[in-house]
């Protein structure tokens, strides 16, 4: 059986001042990583079958052959392309299958481009799929209830992965789902609304790293730290490894016991943090309970002396925001020098809790989802003007991304060489789109890995670190009372209400 492999290029506009303002253009973040998703399905198919995977960000997708089955990978910003591409090939004669976050958010809408959709994770409805397929009797629909597990599947297929596109090759992922439960989180209906949080084997975890080649490592897991048992032992059975790797994880676990330590001691040296707002307010109504009554500043202090560069995730537009939430993000990410930041608009995604309520109080602005993005106001905020939420967006990105607020920034820490390496990291993050741009269309991101390698491996913890006198803490107040955040600066205190 030929087999053929899709992840369609997903539409993203550039920032302006940052690059061409391109409705299909590639942007670095899709080239990364490979999709492991799509490598992984294929590990469940027979031997014999000759299997293609095409990531559209990094190569060309060609539309000429004809294979007997297409499984292409279906988010919400790929959706329209996706359907064209699905329409072609059954036009063709294949079988079609879409599976993925968007076609578990609205599968009545990706129904009528496939033979079979999948709904969830498909690690135990694709290898049901491949049998009725056998038996010449697919179903229309597989839906993946209880009972998931990681244990026992096959890794995924790296051998059909042209190494050479990606930055960072080596990603992979041991858990799947999050332990927590927020309104406006695209993967939450896809791991059943937060109660579906699960990790492979240790063992087998561990035996996927040491066969990967090189030091550098990516988890692309939602939150690494999500069961602490079991990031304590991948870390424990990291340690002598000599990898260097980078995470995702929320405020609440980095506080938690000494976890963190532990996997600095592995070798992690940058972590996507969620600190997502300031505002207690915001946070309530984002579901993000998690950082409710959390020291934002003990985080950054904790990950600093740990030797761990800051990637922060800041959202705005959420209820509870007024057009100040800009400055206050911005003063905040630049004095507690957080390395990169990634700016989001709020955006009520199809099958999330924020997306129903928002349609029940008539506030979706529109439904063409190619602009689902993060960098468009799909709906009517209430603190502020669509237009007002968008430009101070970008205003974000371009102030916290000027040499000046960099040079800013990397002074918040304390020692000259970490000041240096966050310089380094920050202006070659941002700084050089186009030249990533050119590299990614050059085929040559490999060139590039040495680059980061080097930068985190220079990145160590101190010795010992100041501690800062007065923490910080976003606290829900009483009722009656409005919300304020308690920050401290390097000279004096900044009380912001919220």
């Amino acid at each position: 059986m030929k087999v053929k492999l899709i992840l369609p290029a997903l539409v993203e506009a550039a920032a302006p001042g940052f690059g061409a303002n391109e409705r299909l253009r590639r942007p670095i973040k899709y080239s990364l990583f490979p999709p492991l998703g799509l490598a992984q399905l294929a590990a469940f198919l027979d031997p014999d079958d000759e299997v293609t995977l095409v990531d559209e960000h990094v190569e060309p997708l060609s539309l000429d052959d004809e294979p007997d089955l297409v499984a292409i990978e279906v988010y919400i910003t790929n959706a329209r392309r996706a359907y064209r591409i699905a329409d072609h090939y059954r036009a063709r004669g294949a079988r079609v299958i879409l599976g993925g976050l968007h076609v578990t958010a609205l599968p009545d809408d990706a129904a009528p481009h496939a033979d079979s959709i999948f709904l969830g994770p498909a690690e135990q409805t694709f290898p049901e799929f491949l049998r009725d397929l056998a038996r010449g009797e697919p179903k229309p629909r597989y839906a993946s209830t209880g009972g998931r597990t990681l244990a026992d599947i096959p890794l995924p297929r790296r051998d059909l992965i042209r190494r050479e596109l990606y930055l960072v090759p080596n990603s992979l992922v041991v858990s799947r789902g999050c332990p927590h439960h927020c309104t406006f989180c695209y993967k939450d209906a896809f791991f059943e609304g937060g109660r579906s949080y699960y990790t492979r084997r240790v063992d087998a975890a561990l035996r996927e790293i040491d066969g990967l080649p090189g030091r550098h490592l990516y988890f692309l897991d939602d939150h690494l730290l999500g069961d602490a048992r079991f990031a304590r032992a991948l870390f424990e059975g990291m340690r002598g490894m000599r990898r260097l790797f980078q995470g995702a994880a929320t405020v609440d676990s980095i506080l938690k016991g000494d976890t963190i330590e532990r996997a600095a001691e592995a070798g992690l040296r940058s972590l996507f943090v969620g600190f997502e707002t300031l505002g207690a307010n915001a946070l309530q109504a984002a579901g993000k309970v998690q950082n409710l009554g959390r020291d934002y500043d003990r985080v950054v202090r904790r990950l600093d002396d740990l030797g761990v560069l800051i990637n922060g995730s800041f959202v705005f537009g959420l209820d509870g925001d007024g057009p100040d939430v800009f400055d206050r993000t911005l003063d905040f990410a630049r004095s507690r020098g957080i390395t990169t930041a990634t700016f989001h608009i709020a955006t009520p995604y199809p099958g999330t809790a924020l997306f129903e309520r928002m349609v029940r109080e008539g506030r979706i602005l529109h439904r063409d989802y190619d602009l689902y993005d993060t960098r468009h106001v799909v709906f009517a905020p209430r603190g502020m003007t669509p237009a007002a939420l968008e430009a101070g967006y970008w205003r974000a990105y371009r102030e916290f991304y000027s040499l000046a607020s960099i040079a800013e920034a990397a002074r918040a820490h304390v020692s000259l060489s970490r000041s240096a390496k966050h310089f380094v990291y920050a202006v070659g993050w941002k700084r050089f789109e186009k030249l990533w741009d050119l590299a990614i269309r050059a085929h040559s991101m490999s060139t590039l890995r040495p680059l980061l390698e080097a930068i985190l491996t220079t990145v160590r913890p101190l010795r010992a670190a100041p501690e800062l006198r007065e923490p910080s803490v976003i606290e829900a107040q009483s009722p009656g009372r409005p919300p304020s955040v308690i920050v401290p600066r390097r000279a004096g205190h900044l009380h912001v209400t919220a």
